[in-house]
């Protein structure tokens, strides 16, 4: 069996701080993860590299949470805490 499912992320900045949103839908179930990037301001305004620490950053998020969901199954299945490592 072959499932694929898409991330979206969508990305919010001004001139020091970008946020991004990761979303993904897994048979039903949604997940989200959050992700901010500040700009040192003696830094160049480079906009590509706050996107993609923001993005990285909501991408670990939304690993963090996909892995609770996980561990939250499984606790419930065999009636102990799980306990998974990242």
């Amino acid at each position: 069996m072959i499932e694929t499912s898409e991330i979206e992320l969508t990305f919010t900045e001004d001139d020091d701080h970008t946020e991004a949103r990761a979303q993904l839908s897994l048979r039903g179930v949604v997940f989200h993860g959050f992700g901010r990037a500040r700009r040192n301001p003696t830094d160049a305004n480079v906009p590509v590299v706050g996107e993609e620490l923001a993005a990285a950053r909501a991408l670990a998020d939304l690993s963090h949470k996909l892995v609770e969901a996980a561990a939250e199954i499984i606790s419930e299945n065999e009636g102990r805490p799980a306990r998974l490592h990242v």
